[in-house]
């Protein structure tokens, strides 16, 4: 479930339907925030399957005036370090000028027939402020298929500190909807500072 909004107080309650822990995220959350005001904001709880375990896990994104925070709750199963199931939380807070780049990807269905404003089937938004870098490397080759030496690799550094997806047929149109409206907003914000 996500849902946007202009104050903490639709926050809080959106944190609230979506039902996960939500007192131990809501806490999290308004403790990165502080006082500052809540432009815009974005709730998606998501389920995973690993192995034979079903894991449920919230990401919070908050737009202030100055800040990006990123808030993620995962469960986990009791293990060696804890004779119970237990949760991890963890809140990220970025100024919005070390934001350097917001993906927007939209899957549309029958692209040949688009009509703008249509919504689009999924969307994946991807926001890098230079936390975290993913790098694709391969082997280097000539030109040469008779060749066998040794060229180096080559490769690709891409920005990836935060990617979420969010899908018509899983997380509802209305969860679409206000994901591209957050992405707007935190693209706006950024934008009104470079």
């Amino acid at each position: 479930m996500a849902k946007t909004s202009t104050t903490s107080q639709g926050l809080r309650a959106a944190i609230e339907r979506s039902g996960y822990y939500p007192a131990l995220v809501a806490e999290a959350v308004e403790a990165a925030v502080g006082g500052e005001p809540v432009r815009s904001y974005l709730v998606h709880q998501e389920t995973t399957f690993d192995q034979n375990e079903v894991r449920r896990h919230v990401t919070v994104l908050v737009l202030t005036a100055n800040r990006f925070i990123v808030s993620h709750t995962d469960e986990q199963a009791a293990d060696s370090t804890s004779p119970t199931p237990y949760a991890t939380t963890s809140t990220e807070s970025v100024k919005l000028g070390r934001i350097s780049s917001i993906v927007v990807s939209r899957v549309v269905a029958n692209p040949e027939s688009y009509t703008p404003g249509t919504l689009p089937r999924e969307i994946v938004l991807t926001i890098g402020w230079g936390a975290v870098s993913r790098l694709d490397l391969e082997p280097a080759a000539c030109g040469d298929p008779d060749c066998e030496a040794d060229h180096g690799y080559t490769g690709s550094s891409t920005a990836d500190d935060l990617s979420l997806r969010v899908s018509e047929a899983g997380d509802g149109p209305e969860t679409v909807r206000q994901a591209l409206a957050f992405a707007q907003a935190l693209s706006e914000a950024t934008a009104d500072l470079h």
